[in-house]
């Protein structure tokens, strides 16, 4: 069974636009292009190269693929990263199911994204990472089809711009797999599925009249 991996670096905001350069992706008037930069260092390194380290294909939406494809195929036959995006198979969801893909080991979805996604975690086969692709992530969390998500948290505010998570995730419980600090600040937590969300209440048992009173207030 192949799991859908959500592989994520975001503002503590939660913001995820154009995190590796000014030109990555300006749409909106986003001005904070290339972010993430200033925070790397070789921890962050070591642990990117640890999430390409498990078998996997890439999920990508249609901008995201543009992005890599138009710089990874170039990044020169010394660049690891390059060499292996070459290799996997890529994955596109684009509003175009016709629409024809120019990258090595690309593959379009078609029309039924979420459809083609379900019979694909029903094989065998690697994992699917996703990298950027903010419009397939919504799609992903609103039909419930994530297994897991690598998150590194970057310590700056960015405000507006395209986000991780928005309204209408389905909701489920994560357990924390594993977690580290990079010397820079920069939070990495990997989660996994951990069932249905669980509730609890630190009410008091008998509760105030001041208390019922609010609640019979409440809209």
């Amino acid at each position: 069974m192949r799991k859908i991996i959500v592989g994520a670096f975001v503002s503590v905001d939660g913001v995820m636009q154009a995190p590796g350069g000014p030109q990555e992706d300006p749409s909106g008037g986003f001005r904070y292009g290339g972010w993430l930069v200033p925070h790397f260092d070789d921890m962050l390194g070591q642990k990117i190269d640890e999430m390409f380290d498990r078998p996997f294909d890439l999920l990508l939406g249609r901008k995201t693929y543009d992005i890599f494809a138009a710089h990874w195929p170039h990044a020169g036959k010394d660049e690891p990263i390059g060499i292996l995006f070459g290799k996997v198979t890529k994955y596109v969801a684009t509003r175009n199911g016709g629409l024809a893909l120019d990258w090595e080991n690309s593959r379009n979805l078609g029309a039924d994204v979420v459809g083609a996604l379900r019979a694909m975690k029903r094989e065998d086969g690697p994992d699917l990472l996703t990298q950027g692709s903010t419009e397939v992530l919504q799609t992903l969390l609103q039909q419930d089809l994530v297994d897991e998500m690598q998150i590194m948290t970057f310590p700056v505010l960015l405000g507006a711009g395209k986000k991780l998570f928005g309204n209408g995730a389905a909701p489920t419980a994560l357990k924390l797999v594993d977690s580290a600090v990079s010397t820079k600040g920069v939070i990495i937590s990997r989660y996994a599925r951990d069932g249905a969300v669980s509730t609890g209440s630190f009410a008091a048992a008998e509760p105030s009249q001041a208390e019922l009173d609010r609640r019979a207030n409440l809209v």
